[in-house]
């Protein structure tokens, strides 16, 4: 049988070759075609934001009327505008109509698993490299997008959006100022047309917010963001949907919005996740509590833990006291009949794993190379979205709700894990052989457990006639951690508790917000 170390060794070569191979960071392409947005949420200005303390918050600009000179110059500027657009601007055009929201959230996660690379020893085989943010394309390059820090991302995009987006809709049902297709009959829009007003255009307003708040997270994908939001926004005048003052208006409001979630970012306690220096005092608190056998790194040479502060970082749904509150009970210790039987199943699934058992570990791992299990239920959400073809601002918050749960829920599972230092399996009995790479951080409670039912109940809330498929997948990708060895039944069952538990808030944010 292969060793631990060597596992891990080729799980991350395999990680590696899918990275570098895909350094073009083309989206992946859902095929998101344009749909009419039918239901305009009229009120939707007045939905409860989360950053902004209202939708009004930030004043737009009265646009000029429809029959000004100004406006009929600016119809006139796109007919000609449209009357020279190419081919390939209409392919793309298409493209970004096929809900900006969604599209963004695609780009946001195929960088998350492009730079969930965790970086290889240093030359005196002993010590790692540490991501540099003031120099991120330097190796290791800056962020190492693990599951916390994907969770956190996505869930900032994701608020970035929506509360810039109930701004937009606020000075929309103000101004009331429609699509110039409505008021000239020559202009044939290439997307659906919707009775939406256009001022200040949606677009334009996710493009920036979202161009923002991805280059703070991924600050050597500078040059391709904004290359990304300048098409994004060109696409409006290709489609014949907006015309530049609705779409300067946007910029303006989408800059504005991201500056308030940006300020948030920065004092959200992220900055700290990854000290070190904090383990001498985070392993005595622990044994304080009776754990005497605690986890370590079984990496060689052993690696640093995973953000050991992630659990002190600010939730978005509840507050600090709350956090404790649900921080479950001390799990089962070695030398127990609970602990021993669980492990002992793992010592047979390890000896007599199934093909089916293999492929349900394989399927959930989500792990180096991948954008982890936050965005594979980031993207479960956004195929639902389509599926029932909400308009942008009914898909922020449907992406909001979803992914600042999973953060919660990611906040709330290290805050557990490096609470009682609990050891993997494969540390309590090297015999234990795992069908995955091993994390790098304590075992209880499973993370793919809490992020896992956050997202299933949220999303069963937001689509209740998929609840049932959604429980199903939650129990599956907690029982994949079992059937792959990394985390003992008791890691699991608690870690879906838990989850339910953080969802319950994310859900009661949602039926008060307003939207209903």
């Amino acid at each position: 049988m292969f060793g631990v170390s060597y596992l891990r060794f080729i799980a991350l070569g395999a990680a590696l070759v899918f990275v570098f191979s895909h350094c073009e960071k083309a989206p992946e392409s859902p095929a998101y075609e344009p749909y009419p947005e039918t239901k305009l949420d009229a009120n939707g200005g007045a939905w409860k934001t989360y950053v902004l303390t209202s939708g009004s918050e930030i004043a737009v600009p009265a646009p000029k009327p429809p029959t000004s000179a100004e406006y009929l110059a600016e119809l006139a500027d796109l007919k000609q505008y449209m009357a020279n657009t190419t081919s390939e601007q209409k392919r793309l055009a298409r493209w970004w109509g096929g809900n900006a929201v969604l599209r963004w959230h695609e780009i946001a996660r195929e960088l998350a698993a492009e730079y969930n690379v965790p970086p290889n020893y240093n030359p005196d085989g002993k010590t790692y490299p540490e991501p540099d943010p003031n120099n991120p394309s330097k190796y290791p390059r800056f962020p190492f997008a693990n599951p916390p820090y994907t969770a956190r991302a996505l869930a900032l995009l994701s608020v970035a959006q929506y509360d810039a987006l109930v701004a937009a809709w606020h000075a929309k049902f103000q101004y009331k100022r429609l699509a110039p297709y409505k008021y000239d009959p020559a202009i044939t829009p290439l997307i659906p047309a919707n009775d939406l007003p256009s001022y200040p255009s949606e677009d334009a307003v996710v493009a920036v917010a979202s161009r923002e708040l991805l280059k703070l997270l991924f600050p050597a994908e500078k040059e391709y963001l904004d290359r990304l939001a300048e098409e994004h926004i060109q696409s409006r005048l290709w489609a014949g949907a907006n015309v530049k003052s609705d779409l300067d208006a946007g910029r303006a409001l989408g800059q504005a919005v991201a500056n308030r979630v940006l300020a948030y970012a920065k004092s959200d306690g992220m900055a700290q996740a990854g000290d070190q220096s904090k383990m001498d005092s985070i392993r005595a608190d622990a044994a304080r509590r009776g754990i005497k056998e605690q986890w370590h790194s079984l990496d060689i040479p052993e690696r640093p833990a995973m953000l050991p502060l992630f659990g002190c970082v600010k939730t978005w749904n509840f507050d600090e006291a709350t956090k404790i509150a649900l921080r479950p009970p001390m799990p089962p210790m070695p030398g127990s009949p609970e602990y021993e039987r669980d492990l002992n199943e793992l010592r047979y699934i390890s000896k007599n794993r199934t093909r089916e058992q293999f492929r349900i570990a394989a399927y959930w791992a989500d792990g180096p190379g991948s954008y982890t299990p936050p965005g594979h239920w980031n993207r479960r959400a956004a195929e639902l979205i389509y599926e029932k073809q909400f308009n942008e601002l009914r898909s922020a918050r449907a992406m909001a709700l979803v992914n600042t749960a999973l953060h919660d829920a990611g906040v709330t599972c290290w805050d557990v894990k490096y609470h009682y230092m609990i050891m993997r399996p494969t540390e309590a009995d090297r015999s234990v052989k795992t069908s995955t790479s091993i994390p790098n951080f304590p075992a209880y409670t499973s993370g793919h457990s809490t992020f896992s039912a956050a997202a299933a109940e949220v999303l069963s809330y937001l689509f209740p006639d998929h609840a049932s498929d959604l429980q199903s997948m939650a129990r599956e990708a907690s029982l994949s951690r079992i059937y792959g060895c990394l985390h003992y039944r008791f890691d699991c069952e608690v870690g879906l508790e838990a989850g339910k538990k953080v969802a319950y808030y994310a859900i009661q944010r949602g039926r008060t917000d307003g939207s209903q």
